[in-house]
């Protein structure tokens, strides 16, 4: 391959002028500045960049490879697989792992390869569409693992590390800095989901996402997920998901198997600058309310349209991405603090948020697996449900279109109470039967609204 030769610099040597003769056992005087008077020393010429060999160590050991196995075909003369791999993260010394949905999707058989070379089988804990995180569990103990920090903490210009594996190459450390903060990207495809991703210059390939964004004390700032790409590989830009938020994610996964997010019933906008000036805002930013749900926890808290929210819980508020992801670290029934401008003057709201049921149940809305398949949604009775049809049941919240349960005419509202003549009571009951039961299947119900009981009748 030819190798251009590189230009030669010439760098030509000019004799001092008596005047910039500095004397280096005296005092810098600048005398075509201010005569006699002592120049302050440029210090940033000289500044030594951080060491990031303690951080990378750090980082290393508990950043892991995660490879999928999928059969595509069990024929027992040739059966076929599919693989994927991306990144991990420890984040508990008994083996907890935060990794990207997207890197464990379909995946049968999931390997994780620490950073020593060891093998361990892992099991999905659980996944939010929302954030594209997961959450998977290996056996060990004392397994080296990330602190978490705080991501809102994080400055632009700060420098961060980035770790990962990128085209399956172990334990690999980039540098750069935080770009920005709060960038939405558009590329999760669930209408709830939230994007307030970081955004950095170091360097990442396919194979890092799942890997952590560590600032240089070492402790987990991000979950790197996404590159801006024209070429499929890294031309300079990454985003990682604000660990504050993963930290909020991983917790309702383990403590509930989903996630629980506080709502504030709202519709709202990013204040732009002529909305700024018309409203006669000191800065350019908050996040205009132009319509507030009726029951929801904004109109309890007596929040109007017009209103523009200016601060939550003593955190500023820039724009609706940014308060999307402050929110998503919130739970229904938690209490939260907005500042908002009012006519020109800061009022003070405090509040409880709810959930998209208007109530501050912990409400868990199922979809996967075998619901997916037959194509609806559906989640176990909130308190009030069950005091109005005085009935245990399971409520269907949506139903996916040219799915089987829309051809039986279901409507979304109903509530399961048998299948097959054997009651129900939870969504766990539910998706269990589902799954063994073949062929004829009746789903036996009623509507709040309407005399009942209903059937629907498919085959599996």
């Amino acid at each position: 391959m030819w190798i251009p030769k590189p230009e030669r610099v010439v760098i030509q040597e000019r004799q001092p002028d008596a005047r910039w003769v500095k004397n280096f056992s005296e005092p810098y005087w600048d005398r075509s500045v201010a005569p006699f008077k002592k120049k302050t020393p440029d210090t940033t010429a000289h500044h030594v960049p951080p060491n990031f060999v303690k951080a990378a160590s750090k980082a290393t050991s508990s950043v892991v490879y995660i490879k999928t196995q999928t059969a595509t075909s069990k024929e027992s003369w040739q059966p076929s697989y599919t693989h994927s791999n991306g990144s991990g993260v420890i984040v508990s010394p008994d083996g907890y792992i935060v990794t990207n949905k997207h890197v464990i999707e379909g995946g049968e058989h999931i390997q994780i390869v620490l950073d020593d070379r060891r093998e361990l089988s892992a099991r999905l804990i659980g996944f939010d569409e929302s954030t594209d995180l997961a959450l998977l569990k290996v056996d060990g103990k004392e397994l080296p693992y990330l602190q978490i920090g705080d991501s809102d903490a994080l400055a632009v210009g700060e420098w961060v590390l980035a770790v990962g594996t990128p085209f399956r190459l172990q334990s690999t450390v980039t540098a750069g800095i935080v770009s920005a903060k709060a960038r939405s990207l558009e590329i999760i495809e669930d209408p709830t989901g939230i994007e307030s991703f970081i955004q950095t210059d170091a360097a990442v390939n396919p194979g890092n996402s799942g890997g952590a964004l560590i600032n240089t004390s070492g402790k987990l700032v991000g979950i790197t997920t996404a590159i801006l790409t024209f070429s499929g590989r890294s031309e300079g830009y990454s985003f990682a998901i604000p660990a504050n938020l993963v930290k909020k994610v991983i917790s309702d996964l383990r403590e509930f198997g989903t996630v629980h997010r506080g709502i504030l019933g709202i519709e709202a906008s990013t204040v732009d600058f002529d909305l700024s000036q018309e409203m006669k805002l000191n800065e350019v930013r908050g996040v205009y309310i132009y319509r507030v749900n009726p029951e929801s926890a904004a109109a309890e808290a007596g929040l109007t349209p017009g209103d523009v929210i200016w601060s939550l819980s003593g955190k500023p508020i820039y724009t609706l991405t940014d308060l999307t992801e402050k929110l998503g670290q919130y739970r229904p029934g938690d209490k939260i603090e907005l500042v908002c401008i009012r006519n020109e003057k800061k009022i003070v709201r405090p509040l409880v948020l709810k959930n998209p049921f208007n109530t501050t149940d912990l409400v868990n809305i199922r979809s996967e697996g075998i619901l997916k398949d037959i194509g609806f949604e559906v989640r176990n009775l909130i308190r009030s449900e069950r005091e109005t049809v005085e009935s245990a049941g399971v409520k269907v919240v949506s139903i996916y279109r040219g799915s089987l349960i829309e051809r039986t005419k279901m409507d979304p509202g109903f509530i399961i109470t048998h299948i097959n003549d054997k009651p129900v009571q939870s969504s766990d009951e539910l998706i269990a039967e589902l799954q063994q039961l073949e062929g004829r299947i009746v789903l036996q119900g009623i509507y709040e609204k309407y005399e009942g009981p209903f059937w629907y009748v498919f085959n599996k």
